[in-house]
């Protein structure tokens, strides 16, 4: 290939896309006779890349052909990819195995713990800055330095200048780091990227020695790694080699390229190879510092003048070249022409938020598949923006793949494993449990609906305060469930469930991380089958499961159990599932990293936001960014440069659309850097480059015509529907608002309490009922109230925090009820019954309900008790007719209606257990609805029954027997009536002011 003397190093524009362009200057150069092409060794920078050349190969050959070899330049076995051009005999030899990354990941948080001793974190956030320390050692790696070099005198004044913080964990890093080496220096190892660097220096040592008989060229590689580009070097000078980069700007002005900075070298020696106004977030930067560690001039340096299939005209090149202008260049701005400032092709199309974002941007992806053979990419960093537009597609029947995979957690494989973490972590908590049992792939296959049916009635037992932890309470309510009617398959079936549970919820706090691992692969297992590693996402997950566990089993690394969730999150967040092949041929979405070097007919770049393109620079937390700079570690800035390096490519398509949307799910968003740079260069030319059919597409393919306002629901039931009874506590709702009467009584629908839900007021008030039932049952005698009370709690497998935080005040409230029955007995007052059902029939109709205490006084009339944990109804709604429970169970008793309790109710009185002033334990009082003294509402208590029965005939005769409409929110002011505000739909109209109209 040399065509000149000097290294061959060759730029492909971004215009002439780099794949294809690549394609259709080798195969002209290297189509011989017999095997041509397959001589040929092409270094590539990834396998994604070698992917997208084969394809290009595939496109340009105009019929078979014998591929080249193909090489992928990290490679940890790149000794054995290139075979005999290494001679991997020799090679073995000279170049360590490397370690594994996953038992150095495990072994640095045990080093680290060791370290930090009593300030060491707790297992998650230890392993996270193992993690980091790794990544950090290997950024030292790759860029050639030792410990040695982050010992010397220069690096330690630097550290004592900072802050303490940064001086601990410096020292902490060198002492973790140092340890590490030493052990594998003991087992013959090294790090990765220290076997990539040995494998490069053999490799440039072998072909500078003894050049291979055929030709190699390296394209694609923008890796700036000192032995990297020392082997680039070397191959640009082979008699057949050649280094093709992408993206290089030939034509930008010297003083331009002279104005990004030392890059690498430095200015004077003993100064840092990065100086402080370097330019690291131009995009021209990268390259810039990989030509000075080759040694290469940008003049030696020739245009590629082949060009692919999906070109854009050359001057778009030049325009991406103003675009990137640093800051003293891009003021040249004013002075362009607009030819030279306009982008044709490129459109801008800025969204209201990301979900109209992804339906724009999939209705450009179907409009370009009208065009027949006509291919588009879809690239974004913004994995949830991908998503979306993957569903929208779905309308139209396309189906994408998005290349930049799904993290393992977020696919249904991955998460059967981190729910069975958290039902080990939870002790069996009910959300966890019942995720886990509904899950997709649990009990798949044949039994699946009866699978579904045993965890649905489960879902129904469990709603409400969560139960105690453990199995034994979960087995105490499937015997309930057996009781009620389901028979002995949910037993049958939980019987399976608990043994496959046992296994998990293991004795004591602390679990060695591989035996975790392999009590959730064979629980996972048990639950779903071999079927869990069938797919795509299973196999990821095995692969997964198998190499942390291999390294965990050497690694005495021990955590908490309730770490064990965030911390299988955290590592199988690292894995991302890609798709098998099966998508749209025409249609591709990518993340930045697989872009590079793809092309298409329309490139949409979308999610060009701050902090997603460009990422938001992180620190790196082991070592202080003077330190990386003073060490020549490119800082966070240098992946802005390349983020805008990535952009700048995708510019080169004949056709792009930049895309940003003016807020997202958290408000409202910045747009990209480098939107604001495209949009002040075209400067008065922007909006002819506005994308807004697209946008008007999109606003108007869910639009529907309006529709007539929602009228305040005002049902007319038929008389048969009608009659029902009425129990005393559904009077007030019927009285208050008649659809909540409806939709409970007429229609039967019940609220579900949530799984895991706070005690609500009727949980509470079940449990004093019941405490305070059995007290009376047994005799109610003094001091056995609390006794009775715990016990209950614990029948009721109430969990201990909710105990724990309500047991004080019921306890108190307790405590006040007995003694204050302790002072009515010694007057003459006797309880009669407790939790007693009674019914009568008033004007056809029968009323029933359950009355709490029924009390006889020492003159033989009767007091009416209801309990209450909170605050009673006030003395005004018992009088307007609002809170009728009291006087309806003083009717039913007058009427005869408690078995074996007769007499005439007097007394009508709420026996709170909330605060009181008043109270010797500064809980619990009684109040009565009674209007006399110093009250200014209530019923006087000669009328208490009469005032009662006039309500309750009044409702009867509209509602019951009536034909009045039940009215939603008849009485907008009487509050605790909420249940079915949806099925109401109550912010329809409520809005538009017809409460209370």
């Amino acid at each position: 290939m040399a065509d000149r003397p000097g290294p061959q190093v060759y730029s492909i524009a971004a215009h002439r896309g780099f794949a294809d362009a690549l394609v259709a200057g080798l195969i002209p150069r290297y189509a011989e006779k017999d095997l041509g092409l397959a001589r040929l060794t092409l270094l590539l920078p990834s396998s994604r890349a070698v992917r997208i050349v084969t394809e290009a190969f595939v496109r340009l050959s105009g019929g078979g052909m014998l591929l080249p070899r193909m090489a992928v330049v990290g490679d940890l076995d790149l000794d054995e990819t290139l075979g005999p051009l290494l001679d991997p005999l020799g090679a073995g030899a000279d170049v360590p195995p490397a370690s594994d990354p996953t038992a150095r990941w495990l072994r640095l948080a045990e080093l680290l713990r060791d370290e930090l001793g009593k300030d060491a974190p707790k297992a998650p956030g230890l392993l996270r800055l193992a993690f980091e320390t790794g990544r950090t050692m290997d950024r030292l790696a790759v860029e050639g330095l030792e410990l040695g070099d982050l010992l010397q005198e220069r690096i330690a004044g630097i550290v004592g200048e900072l802050a303490g913080h940064w001086q601990d964990a410096t020292r902490t890093f060198a002492r973790v780091q140092a340890r590490w080496l030493a052990e594998l220096a003991a087992r013959g190892e090294v790090d990765p990227p220290t076997r990539r660097n040995l494998l490069f220096e053999h490799a440039a040592q072998r072909w500078r020695a003894s050049p291979p008989p055929h030709p190699i060229v390296a394209a694609g590689v923008t890796s700036a790694s000192p032995a990297l580009a020392r082997l680039l070097r070397v191959v640009a000078e082979l008699p057949q080699g050649a280094v093709i980069l992408p993206d290089l700007d030939l034509s930008l002005d010297e003083a331009v390229w002279q104005s990004l900075g030392s890059a690498g070298i430095p200015s004077a020696e003993g100064q840092a190879p990065f100086g402080e106004r370097d330019a690291l977030a131009h995009p021209q930067y990268h390259l810039k510092l990989l030509l000075n560690r080759m040694d290469v001039n940008r003049e030696e340096v020739d245009p590629w003048h082949r060009a692919g299939m999906a070109s854009a005209p050359p001057e778009r090149s030049k325009a991406i070249s103003n675009l990137f202008l640093p800051p003293e260049g891009s003021a040249g701005w004013v002075s362009l022409k607009p030819e030279q400032r306009r982008l044709s092709g490129v459109r801008l199309m800025e969204c209201a938020h990301p979900g109209e974002e992804a339906q724009a941007l999939a209705l450009l992806i179907r409009q370009t598949l009208e065009v027949p053979d006509k291919r588009v990419a879809l690239i974004t960093p913004d994995r949830g923006l991908a998503t979306r537009v993957i569903a929208h597609l779905k309308r139209w029947d396309v189906v994408a793949d998005d290349t930049a995979g799904r993290p393992l957690p977020q696919t249904a494989a991955g998460r059967v494993l981190l729910l069975l973490a958290e039902v080990a972590a939870d002790q069996a908590g009910p959300v966890p449990l019942l995720a886990l049992l509904t899950h997709p792939l649990a009990g798949a296959g044949e039994g699946r609906a009866a699978w579904l049916d045993n965890a649905r009635a489960l879902d129904l037992a469990l709603r409400g305060p969560r139960i105690s932890p453990g199995l034994a309470p979960l087995r105490d309510i499937i015997r309930e469930q057996e009781r009620c009617g389901h028979g002995a398959s949910i037993a049958e079936w939980w019987d399976g469930v608990e043994q496959v549970l046992a296994s998990l919820l293991v004795e004591g706090d602390e679990i060695g991380l591989g035996e975790a691992l392999g009590l959730l692969a064979a629980a996972a297992e048990a639950f779903c089958g071999e079927r869990l590693w069938g797919e795509a996402d299973g196999r990821a997950l095995s692969a997964w499961l198998e190499e942390l566990r291999a390294a965990a089993e050497g690694n005495g690394l021990r955590l908490s159990i309730k770490d064990l969730p965030a911390v299988l999150r955290d590592a199988m967040d690292r894995v991302s599932v890609r798709p098998p092949w099966g998508g749209h041929p025409r249609v591709a979405i990518y993340g930045l990293l697989e872009a590079r070097m793809s092309r298409a007919d329309l490139v949409i770049c979308a999610g060009l936001t701050e902090g997603s393109w460009p990422a938001t620079p992180s620190p790196e937390p082991s070592l202080p960014p003077p330190v990386l700079r003073a060490l020549g570690v490119p800082g966070g800035e240098f992946r802005i440069g390349l983020a805008a390096h990535d952009l700048a490519g995708a510019l080169g398509a004949p056709e792009v659309v930049l895309s940003w949307s003016q807020r997202d799910e958290a408000g409202p968003v910045i747009p990209s850097r480098f939107v604001l740079r495209v949009q002040a260069m075209l400067g008065e030319l922007a909006d002819t480059h506005r994308e807004s059919q697209a946008l008007d597409l999109a606003r108007a393919i869910d639009h529907l015509p309006q529709l007539p306002a929602y009228p305040r629901p005002q049902p007319r039931p038929s008389a048969a529907q009608r009659d029902v009874a009425l129990a005393v506590t559904a009077i007030d709702r019927l009285r208050g608002d008649p659809y909540q009467f409806y939709a409970s009584a007429i229609l039967r629908l019940r609220a579900l309490d949530p799984l895991d839900a706070d005690p609500s007021a009727a949980w509470k008030g079940t449990v004093v009922h019941a405490v305070m039932d059995r007290w009376h049952k047994a005799g109610g005698r003094a001091g056995e109230l609390l006794a009775l009370a715990s016990e209950e709690l614990a029948e009721m497998q109430a969990h201990p925090l909710v105990r724990g935080l309500w047991w004080p005040r019921l306890s108190r409230g307790l405590e006040w009820i007995d003694a204050q029955i302790a002072r009515d007995s010694a007057e003459g007052r006797a309880v009669l019954a407790s939790e007693i059902k009674g019914e009568m029939v008033l004007s056809g109709v029968r009323v029933h309900g359950r009355a709490d205490r029924i009390d006889r006084q020492a003159d033989g009339s009767l007091v009416v008790v209801d309990y209450k944990t909170g605050a009673p109804p006030t003395g005004s709604q018992v009088q307007n007719g609002f809170a009728l429970q009291l006087g309806s169970l003083g009717l039913i008793a007058a009427n005869g209606g408690f078995a074996g309790v007769s007499g005439k109710p007097d007394g009508f009185e709420y026996w709170s257990l909330g605060k009181s002033d008043k109270s010797e334990t500064e809980f619990g009082y009684c109040f009565e609805p009674v209007l006399e003294g110093r009250k200014k509402s209530g019923l006087p208590r000669a009328e208490f029954l009469a005032e009662t029965e006039r309500y309750l005939r009044e409702a009867i005769d509209l509602w019951i027997k009536g034909n009045e409409p039940f009215t939603a929110r008849l009485n907008p002011d009487l509050g605790g009536f909420n249940d079915y505000d949806q099925l109401m739909r109550l912010d329809e109209w409520h809005a538009r002011g017809e409460v209370g109209a």
